[in-house]
């Protein structure tokens, strides 16, 4: 997803939050060596055609030489390329420090009104646009890699337009954000982080239930699924019905995300009224019924095993231990510090880059845990998959590896992963991990039943 540069620091809630003007892959960043492996045009997409009435069987993950090689490549400028990102946003923070931006941000603030509100209106537009775009190129480099790889067939203007459209969303909230973390650290200089904390958490659940109604729509088109494949439809209602899902079609959408990407998704988001199934277009072009529906199960096993209240009990202990140890250790960083960047304290305006610096080093620190917990749920949704596609489609497991084998195929996934770049960064279990669990799980061949779906 394309990065908010601010909410990406506040709402994970003060760094990182990604909002949908792309796929789901974190910024890779580290474009050149890949300019000297690959040259020409961007590789077009291929043309849309339906899947194959008898997909071939799956046994283990694997990709032809030419894939493979690319696959492998692709990994190696994903895996550097986040490394270099952390280093050069940390960078970009402390230039922003040395060249004394938000003090002079600051003083134009202070100097139009004595307002808070409005002075939080000057200040945090103009500070956060400039750390954007002094790290645009990273989001450059991202795109860049993308279409080289074929994965991205987004023209640059449209990129254009996407990037400025989040950066848009990115300044409204955290305008906001702003607003309400220096209101707290006035009020409380001993425990705003942990109001701030508590505040951070119903604006968290409010960005979630908000974004399939209002962000996603500003990124890519959506129709009602049945209208695009009624046979989809039903088959996936009928899961649904067996998940005891409350999704009804009408809230079941098809996504236009095939004029951007080639890459092949379909999810379960929002919460309460705005939850909702959504399928790319790409992935009705490249997969089957049953499949679509594998993948779909994943999704919904999120919703009906709780993934998503426990991921925010997770985000939010992490929030909670970020702003206090960010807390304890911004006075002693000001005090070294301050003074050579104009910081006149914890409560100065000015005083936001050197948090976000602090918030920054601690997220990639927590990266390890996070996606560490990330991949056992993800793990957790695969099992789902298969338990409430059991008996709803033949031979399930089959049905799961040819999924993943697609996904690998499609999204150039690596067939030998580097066990460092799993452990900081993957989200999600291994495409070869992932495939060899469908075909190796069946509690059913002994008599037994699913752990989740019974």
């Amino acid at each position: 997803m394309k990065r908010l540069a601010f909410v990406a620091a506040l709402a994970f809630v003060l760094f990182s939050m990604q909002a949908t003007a792309g796929g789901k892959q974190p910024v890779i960043g580290a474009a050149m060596a890949l300019a000297q492996a690959t040259s020409g045009a961007p590789p077009a997409p291929a043309p849309a055609a339906a899947p194959e009435e008898t997909p071939r069987q799956v046994t283990a993950y694997t990709l032809p030489p030419n894939l493979y090689r690319k696959a492998h490549l692709r990994a190696q400028i994903q895996f550097w390329g986040q490394i270099a990102v952390f280093f050069y946003s940390l960078a970009v923070l402390l230039l922003v420090m040395k060249w004394r931006l938000a003090p002079k941000f600051r003083n134009w603030a202070e100097q139009a009104t004595r307002r808070r509100a409005l002075q939080a209106a000057i200040f945090a537009p103009l500070l956060l646009l400039s750390i954007a775009v002094m790290e645009i190129p990273t989001d450059v480099a991202q795109q860049y890699v993308e279409r080289r790889f074929g994965i991205s067939i987004q023209g640059w203007g449209s990129w254009l337009w996407d990037w400025t459209k989040g950066e848009l969303i990115a300044l409204l909230l955290g305008l906001v954000l702003v607003w309400i973390l220096y209101t707290t650290i006035r009020r409380s200089p001993r425990r705003w982080w942990f109001y701030f904390w508590l505040a951070s958490l119903p604006i968290l659940v409010f960005v979630i239930f908000l974004q399939p109604l209002v962000v996603d729509p500003l990124f890519h088109k959506f129709a009602p699924l049945a209208d695009k494949d009624p046979a989809l439809t039903v088959a996936l209602e009928r899961m649904v019905q067996r998940a005891r899902g409350n999704i009804p079609p009408e809230r079941m959408f098809w996504m236009g995300a095939g004029e951007k990407s080639t890459a092949v998704d379909a999810y379960v988001t929002g919460i309460g009224a705005s939850k909702r199934i959504v399928v790319w277009d790409t992935t009705m072009a490249k997969m089957n019924t049953a499949q679509i529906v594998y993948v779909t199960g994943h999704e919904m096993g999120h919703y009906v095993l709780q993934h998503i209240p426990k991921f925010l009990v997770f985000y939010a202990g992490c929030l909670f231990v970020f702003f206090y140890v960010g807390y304890r250790l911004i006075g002693g960083m000001l005090a070294r510090w301050g003074a050579a960047w104009s910081i006149q304290g914890v409560s100065d305006w000015a005083s936001l880059p050197a948090l976000l610096f602090l918030l920054t080093i601690l997220s990639f620190i927590a990266n390890p845990v996070s996606s560490a917990y990330s991949r056992h749920y993800e793990h957790q949704a695969d099992q789902y998959g298969l338990e409430v596609t059991h008996g709803l489609t033949p031979d399930s497991g089959q049905v799961g590896a040819q999924v993943f084998q697609i996904l690998g195929e499609v999204n150039l996934s690596d067939p030998e992963p580097n066990r460092v770049d799993v452990f900081l960064f993957y989200s999600h279990p291994s495409i070869p991990d992932r495939i060899r669990f469908c075909l190796t799980y069946d509690p059913w061949s002994k008599g037994g039943h699913g752990e989740f779906v019974p």
